[in-house]
């Protein structure tokens, strides 16, 4: 489901097994309770750090997710892999 995939590419891209990428979460409202748990359980003890915040957008319109994926691929230098 949708909890593996995504920190199943959070740790992906944490680890630097894969480059960054945007991870994109759609719907504040339906994430809210996991991104305070993260805030306020794994951040706040120390299990995970500020940087690992960073490596999510959560935001609500079709326009935010365009922003961030234009933003991306603007600024990233993307190579094919052979």
């Amino acid at each position: 489901g949708t909890l593996d995939e995504l920190f199943e590419a959070l740790t992906l891209v944490q680890t630097h097994k894969i480059r960054k990428i945007p991870i994109i979460l759609v719907e504040s409202s339906f994430w809210k309770g996991l991104v305070d748990w993260m805030e306020n359980t794994l951040l706040a003890q120390g299990m995970i750090s500020k940087d690992n915040m960073d490596l999510f957008h959560v935001v609500d319109t079709k326009e935010e997710v365009l922003s961030i994926i234009d933003k991306f691929y603007s600024t990233e230098d993307l190579k094919p892999n052979f």
